[in-house]
């Protein structure tokens, strides 16, 4: 079988989460990948899907964090003709499209507590309603999920069912940051180099931005390394790679006479707003969101474009509100 997800695996930690889905793959268990947003946990997923006996049927993913709350339901299990208004047909729902394969339920510390007890009834009966259906059918799904957020926490603040999280997490994989596993940087961005290179035939790093790399924090991880190889070649010149191409941003040191600009005045007001209300409601976003006005996606996009920033709220704020 031809390995379509590339490992890439320099360094221990990531040595040790590659061996351990490996090993997880010829089971057939649930599987909760949980780490920072842009680690990789989809290629980890793919992983084990492609090492699995269930290699040959189809790997279907869905990211429970950007579809509306009222068109989840019906994107997993289906919904029946009639079933609500714009309904004019039938239409199968993810697990019946995943059958024989692997299902991805991406980010699934943002599926409505609602929607978590149907999930449950499924992973344990096998078997599924469609929305408006009165028929049950049976599934053969393998379901993987992921997280960027601690699930206990999420448990205690009563925002996801404990007994779902035991059902996802039979075998449970840390996927570790970019800045915890620096010795897959440069192989990481070799490969990047390859992936998008194919305009840019020669394109190569020099040492200083190799150093670059290889020193940033990556607050963004795995995607925000993505994203840099694929702003440098769009830059490229027939040379070398070097530190002013990647553009990554730098910290400059700021002394007590440097003044704020107005921009710099906004942001941390902006972000010091959000913090006291994140805060004040106990890292609740939807509570937040309210409070402040703005939706939920609005607030998330916020805490994501700071969080790549380098803007860290840790101090002032729950760490599972942040992710």
């Amino acid at each position: 079988m031809t390995n379509a997800v590339p490992v890439i695996a320099a360094s221990v930690a990531a040595q040790r989460c590659f061996d351990l889905a490996e090993r997880v793959a010829r089971t057939d268990v649930s599987v909760l990948i949980c780490g920072e947003s842009g680690t990789g946990k989809e290629v980890v997923a793919r992983f084990i899907h492609e090492r699995s006996a269930r290699a040959k049927g189809p790997f279907v993913a869905i990211n429970c964090a950007a579809i509306p709350e009222h068109m989840l339901e019906a994107m997993l299990f289906g919904h029946e003709k009639g079933a609500f208004t714009g309904a004019h047909q039938m239409r199968e729902g993810k697990f019946e499209l995943a059958a024989g394969g692997t299902l991805l339920l991406d980010e699934i510390s943002e599926m409505p507590v609602s929607l978590q007890a149907k999930l449950l009834r499924v992973l344990q009966e096998r078997e599924l309603e469609r929305v408006g259906g009165k028929r049950l059918i049976a599934v053969d799904v393998r379901v993987i999920a992921t997280t960027n957020r601690d699930l206990k926490g999420s448990i205690a603040a009563g925002q996801f069912r404990e007994d779902l999280f035991y059902r996802l997490s039979v075998f449970p994989l840390q996927l570790e940051p970019l800045r915890v596993r620096r010795q897959d940087i440069r192989p990481l961005a070799e490969h990047f180099l390859g992936k998008y290179g194919d305009r840019c035939a020669g394109a190569w790093l020099s040492d200083a931005a190799l150093d670059a790399l290889t020193s940033h924090d990556w607050p963004g991880n795995v995607r925000e390394l993505e994203n840099v190889i694929q702003r440098a070649l769009v830059l490229w010149r027939g040379e070398p790679i070097e530190p002013r191409d990647l553009g990554l941003q730098v910290a400059t040191p700021r002394t007590a006479d440097t003044p704020l600009s107005l921009d710099e005045r906004m942001l941390h007001t902006e972000v010091d707003i959000v913090a006291e209300a994140l805060r004040r409601h106990d890292g609740r976003r939807d509570a937040t969101a309210r409070a402040l006005g703005i939706s939920v996606r609005t607030l998330r996009h916020k805490l994501k474009r700071w969080r790549d920033m380098g803007i860290h709220l840790a101090a002032r704020v729950p760490e599972e509100a942040l992710v």
